[in-house]
This record gives structure tokens, C-alpha cells and sequence, in this order.
């Protein structure tokens, strides 16, 4: 049986009038990249400051590697923040050095770790130049390896694309899934879906401070797939008179080479393969597949039958927040 790594067990928190997080449980498995999604406003942040200890809920609990959470937990997790922060005045190298100590690593252990990852992401020359001085893709590069280089049971990674180009992008996916491989744990923030069909194994969606979806990536997408069919024929179709009867025609079109795309929705349920040879006898059949939604459509679907979301209220609340507790 898995170990779950984190659970969040009913947890409310209230900011003013306004309710950021209504109830909400969730379960992180061992070894797993767990997406936590929603839109702006729907409580994720919140959510993440409760799991970083930077508030706390009014109920509800947090369980953290089997027991209740607990202040000194903090030193076995990364936290990656959507807003970076680094000292813009000290040196790459010596600020890195410095994080890592905060982390219990010895200085000679720290450099010779971080040097290993500096190497790995091409930035190396850069360990005597000041913050300052560096692109913004680079010093996020810094900040992801100061929170993923004391190799902590659980990472958190609140937008970690942002503003990264497409290649830089792809190397910290490439980081994300080695990290899992050599076991830790992540919760991923993100509104990128397509990160998230390339990442994660579970996800919990969250609008308007509920979890309105949650479980595994590939099990929610095959409860949303429909009973619908995609059709590529080699030279058009020949289609059945009483189509109607067995079948909704969603589309039907001919390309510049004469290929016809048909899509199908099938009313009776039928088995994939009895439909494949009904087809299959109408014309030269080059490909078929059944259509599954992506994450985005479902994401749209969900959040759109569950209302829209008005992020101004959690947004004011949190930066009074900010202001009293020095949350950010």
C-alpha cells in the first residue's frame, strides 16, 4: 500500500468574511508529482501556506510522514514560490552556500553539491557574479536548485514555469521527473495544463475554496471521456442511411488529398470493435481512435458547471495577511 507523504483532513481557513479554504482534504502519495490546480482565487495559495507553515488553518489538521505537522517538519521540505527572492547583492555561489547551510548541510558539503547542479544546469561561470547580474531564467534556475539541493522528503513547486523559455522549461521538467525517480515527493501548483498531463500522477482541482475534482490523472480522464470516435479514410466514406439511428455525426470532412476525417459519437455504447468493423467495411480505414479529453477540457468543464470564481476577496484577504504576519 502507498504511504501517503502529506494529508490535508478538513481544513477551513477564514480570512475576514471571506472563507479561502472550505473543508478541504487531500492526500499526497510517496514518490508521486501530486498537481494542485485551480483558478486565480479558488484557495491554492492558501493551501500552500498552510503547508509551508507560513499560517495555519482555523480547523482541520495537517498530517506530515504520519504524524501531525509540525514546525521542525519544515527542514525535510523545498519550497519553490511563485515570487522569487533572492539577494540581489550577494554572489550566486555564496548566497547558494548560504541557503544550504540554513538547510543543516556543512559548507564543504553544500559547494561541492551545489557545484554538481550548477554544472548540471550550464551555469557554473556565473558562481561569483552577483544576483543582479543574472537573467531572470537563470536566477530562477538558482532558486530551483537552493530548493531542491538539500534532497527533501516532500517539494513544493508553486509556478515553477514562469517565465522560463520552452528549453529551459523542458530541463526542469526533465528535473521534476529524475526527482521523483530517486523517490521525493512534489506538489505542483500550475494553470499550465499540458504540465500537468506531462507531470503529474494525481491532481486535486480547487474553485471557490472546494475541491471539486480530485484522484489520478489517467483514471479522471477516461470518467470523462464520452462515447466519442475519430475516423481518418484513406478516400472517403460511404455513409449508412440510418446513421442517424446507431450514431451523432459530429463532423465529417474531405482534405486536398481526398482523406475524409470523420468524428462519431456512438449511442449505443458499443464495443470499440464492433464499431471499428462497421467502419471499416464504409472505406479504407488509415486510422482510428477513441477521443479522450485532455486536462484542459475537463479543467473548463469543472470549473465552469462549479461557477466562475472572483479572486479580488482571497487576493485583499491574503495581502492583509502579508501585511500583519509577513507572509510573503
Amino acid at each position: 500500500m502507498c504511504k501517503n507523504v502529506v494529508e490535508v483532513n478538513d481544513v477551513v481557513k477564514d480570512y475576514d468574511k471571506h472563507r479561502a479554504l472550505d473543508h478541504v482534504s487531500m492526500s499526497v502519495p510517496e514518490g508521486k508529482v501530486y498537481g494542485l490546480l485551480g483558478p486565480n482565487g479558488a484557495g491554492k495559495t492558501t493551501l500552500i501556506r498552510i503547508l509551508n507553515r507560513i499560517t495555519a488553518p482555523d480547523s482541520g489538521e495537517v498530517i506530515f510522514d504520519g504524524h501531525p505537522f509540525v514546525e521542525k517538519d519544515l527542514e525535510r521540505i523545498g519550497y519553490l514560490p511563485e515570487e522569487r527572492g533572492l539577494y540581489r547583492k550577494m554572489k550566486v555561489g555564496e548566497q547558494a552556500i548560504y541557503l544550504a547551510q540554513l538547510k543543516g548541510l556543512k559548507r564543504v558539503e553544500a559547494k561541492r553539491i551545489l557545484e554538481e547542479w550548477f554544472e548540471r544546469f550550464d551555469i557554473l561561470p556565473w558562481w561569483n557574479k552577483k544576483v543582479e547580474e543574472l537573467s531572470k531564467g537563470m536566477a530562477q534556475k538558482v532558486q530551483f536548485i537552493c530548493t531542491v539541493m538539500h534532497e527533501p522528503r516532500l517539494l513544493i513547486f508553486d509556478e515553477p514555469f514562469s517565465g522560463f523559455d520552452p528549453i529551459n522549461a523542458e530541463i526542469l521538467k526533465n528535473e521534476m521527473l529524475r526527482l521523483k525517480r530517486m523517490g521525493h515527493t512534489i506538489i505542483f501548483s500550475t494553470h499550465n495544463m499540458q504540465s500537468v498531463e506531462e507531470l503529474c500522477d494525481n491532481i486535486s482541482l480547487i474553485n471557490r475554496s472546494h475541491v471539486v475534482l480530485q484522484g489520478d490523472v489517467q483514471e479522471i480522464k477516461q470518467g470523462y471521456k464520452g462515447n466519442a470516435y475519430r475516423f481518418l479514410f484513406q478516400d472517403g466514406v460511404e455513409m449508412p442511411e440510418n446513421v442517424a439511428e446507431r450514431y451523432v455525426v459530429v463532423s465529417k470532412e474531405t482534405d486536398q488529398y481526398g482523406r475524409t476525417e470523420l468524428i462519431l459519437e456512438n449511442n449505443h455504447k458499443l464495443a470499440s470493435r464492433e464499431i471499428i468493423s462497421e467502419w471499416n467495411a464504409r472505406g479504407e480505414v488509415i486510422s482510428f481512435e477513441e477521443i479522450i479529453p485532455n486536462m484542459h477540457e475537463i479543467f473548463l468543464d469543472v470549473v465552469g458547471k462549479t461557477g466562475q470564481v472572483n479572486g479580488y476577496e482571497e487576493s485583499q484577504a491574503e495581502r492583509k495577511l502579508s501585511k500583519e504576519g509577513g507572509a510573503e
